[in-house]
């Protein structure tokens, strides 16, 4: 009989905890800090307070319970995939993702908006040339980078088949 495989339940909710932890810190300090405006930073970078109703990249305005409804949907998807995946980095680079997703799904259920799943989420880093985002945002292309390199290590063969 074939042994199984370890899973990494840990490494994957660890790595989804995480991200929903700091994208949720930043999204308070952004509603007090930068209340009274923006501040810049470095060059084009600056913080700036934004409320968005829309998908990725302003994808969607103005369908805020569709793009709620279909983020649960893929927040269901990444759970099962992350709970059953055995290798450790795509658990982790699923569990970023899973992260980013839960990040902006808490906006969506949780804060003031229009209507049932209406909520707006939160955005801050605005570097102007490109729409304005935040931590939960940026961990869903990390995790998606994770995932990227995780693709390029070869596959290990089982102990159990002849190689």
């Amino acid at each position: 009989m074939a042994a199984a495989r370890a899973r990494h339940p840990g490494a994957f909710l660890t790595a989804a905890a995480v991200v929903v932890a700091l994208d949720q810190l930043t999204k308070h300090w952004a509603l007090s800090a930068l209340a009274d405006g923006p501040i810049d930073l470095v060059g084009s970078l600056r913080l700036a307070l934004v409320f968005n109703d829309s998908a990725a990249f302003s994808i969607g305005g103005g369908r805020t319970t569709l793009i709620t409804v279909l983020g649960l949907c893929v927040a269901t998807a990444l759970v099962v995939m992350g709970l059953r995946e055995q290798r450790r980095g795509w658990a982790i680079g699923l569990g970023i993702i899973l992260g980013g997703a839960l990040g902006n799904l808490t906006d969506r259920l949780l804060r003031n908006g229009d209507g049932f799943l209406g909520g707006h989420v939160v955005d801050m880093i605005d570097v102007q040339w490109w729409p304005v985002f935040n931590v939960a945002d940026a961990a869903l292309w990390v995790g998606i980078g994770v995932l990227l390199v995780c693709s390029r290590e070869p596959r290990r063969q089982p102990e159990h088949l002849p190689r």
